[in-house]
């Protein structure tokens, strides 16, 4: 079992862009919705994605917050692509960019398609309670705002929300 300890940031501007050293397409869908999770009728999110030429399937706890329970495991992409098919909700499509700062490896991630215009950095931690340098280019954090889940966007759009 993994336990993911991930804090989660609104991003300001371009400035990570020149930090940035790869970048990975990503197309991603949940089997259940968010509606199951939100009721306590499932404990979990099941989550097929296309990484570019990889494809996992991924199982993440309904707790909110930093951390989580994991479990990610790689599957052909052809089966990705027939899971991705019998996803519930919206399918988020976007643009993860990696950069390096402050020791940690930062995970931005810009949303297309229907939620397009959001960005949002992500980094991992080995502990709750690591302290982090938090680049400049990062606002806002929003780890406990559950509507920047993906599975809440791919429910409610970054496009729906009201300004």
């Amino acid at each position: 079992m993994g336990i993911e300890i991930e804090r989660k940031f609104l991003v300001n501007g371009d400035g990570w862009r020149a930090a940035a050293h790869a970048v990975l397409p990503m197309a991603q869908g949940y089997i259940n919705d968010s509606a199951s999770i939100d009721s306590g009728t499932q404990q979990a999110s099941v989550r097929v994605r296309i990484q570019g030429e990889q494809a996992f399937l991924n199982l993440k706890s309904r707790d909110i917050g930093h951390t989580r329970q994991e479990f990610d495991y790689p599957i052909p992409v052809d089966d990705a692509r027939a899971l991705l098919a019998l996803c519930v909700g919206g399918l988020i499509d976007k643009r993860r960019h990696l950069v390096r700062h402050g020791g940690l490896l930062w995970e931005v991630d810009e949303f297309l398609g229907d939620n397009a215009g959001l960005v949002v950095a992500e980094v991992e931690l080995d502990d709750a309670a690591q302290a982090i340098d938090l680049p400049e280019w990062v606002g806002a954090e929003v780890t406990d705002d559950v509507r920047y889940y993906n599975l809440a966007l791919a429910a409610h759009p970054f496009s729906r929300w009201a300004k």
